[in-house]
């Protein structure tokens, strides 16, 4: 049988590991990777894996779930990852994800915020492997789709080595179809969220070690990789590779992630057709009530380094934060960064 018919029937990760092909992967991200930036990214890259912000299980079950929970099949492939440490309360919300067409539930076990702190999840859950093996297992008794876990190399004093062994060994006996792994340390106590996503050192051979000793699992990396060139490096070593704020900073970055790492012979989109798309998207999301701001936010990093970007941040941060405010100010904003790179030229 031909392998890559086959394969169309398999979920992402036997995908992976019956072809041989990587996963890329855009990092779920606290109050950015909402559903208007992953149409947003989408424009840039048909094949990347996005996922959702962390939503807490309770914010699942109870509450709003299209505010919460929706998004468009256009997104596709997308991962819900949800927080939590009640494995019967996971099962729940990941059941839920599954009916509304998530192609895969994450378990949150490297956020080191308070607010995870204070409900015993996230980063915490580094420290209780038991917990996040029972949490693993209900979610693979509730649900068909692939269940996989995002966590640290370990938190505050734990050996790195005996905590990243000691809680892969548990979460993939319990049935997880992948591990990713953000290569530093959480440190629970002391350091900011923020500065905990730029203090503790990387440690990329811990994870590469990992995945030596896992042959037959899926180990992605995650943490301070900036450009494709470095994920394609990391591709030497583990099975999947993900890029955080990167990608958010920078959107164009994923431009050739179909064809660099995908190996797929295509042509990166023209940047006016995803201006015109999100453009129209924006008005749709207008005319339901929504505001531009809630698209156009994502949008300010796009034109990185390029003739025009200073006025293009400029407009994006503040007429597009006027109530009134559609799609064209942001047709306008691409019309100087389009005449400042004529001049440019």
């Amino acid at each position: 049988m031909n392998r890559e018919n086959d394969a169309i029937k398999l979920n992402l990760y036997e995908k992976s590991r019956k072809l041989g092909t990587p996963i890329f992967a855009v990092a779920p991200m606290i109050d950015w990777t909402d559903r208007h930036c992953r149409t947003l990214h989408r424009q840039f890259t048909r094949r990347a894996l996005l996922y959702t912000e962390m939503v807490v299980a309770d914010a699942a079950i109870h509450g709003n779930r299209e505010r919460i929970l929706g998004f468009d099949d256009a997104e596709h492939p997308v991962a819900l990852q949800l927080g939590g440490s009640d494995p019967l309360k996971l099962a729940s919300a990941a059941r839920i994800g599954e009916s509304m067409g998530y192609t895969e539930i994450n378990l949150n076990v490297g956020c080191p915020s308070d607010r995870v702190q204070s409900g015993a999840f996230g980063a915490c859950l580094m420290q209780t492997p038991d917990v996040v093996a029972a949490c693993v297992d209900a979610m693979k008794q509730a649900v068909t789709i692939p269940v996989t876990v995002k966590c640290r190399i370990g938190v505050d004093d734990q050996d790195t080595q005996v905590a990243l062994d000691e809680l892969t060994g548990r979460v993939f006996a319990a049935g997880a179809d992948a591990l990713w792994v953000h290569a530093r340390k959480a440190w629970l106590k002391g350091f900011s969220p923020k500065e905990n996503r730029e203090i503790p050192p990387l440690d990329y051979d811990r994870v590469y070690r990992l995945k030596q000793q896992n042959p037959e699992r899926f180990i992605g990396v995650n943490g301070g990789i900036h450009s494709l060139d470095e994920a394609i490096s990391h591709l030497r070593h583990v099975d999947g590779v993900m890029l955080g704020r990167a990608a958010y900073q920078d959107p164009q970055l994923l431009l050739d992630v179909d064809r660099r790492i995908y190996g797929e012979p295509v042509t990166s989109p023209a940047i006016g057709s995803i201006i015109d798309h999100m453009c129209a998207y924006a008005d749709f999301h207008i005319a339901r009530g929504g505001r531009l701001s809630h698209i156009s936010r994502h949008m300010v990093g796009m034109f990185h380094g390029a003739p025009g970007a200073r006025r293009w941040r400029q407009m994006l941060s503040t007429e597009a934060n006027r109530a009134e405010a559609d799609s064209s100010v942001i047709r306008r904003a691409y019309e100087g960064v389009y005449s400042a790179a004529a001049e440019a030229a």
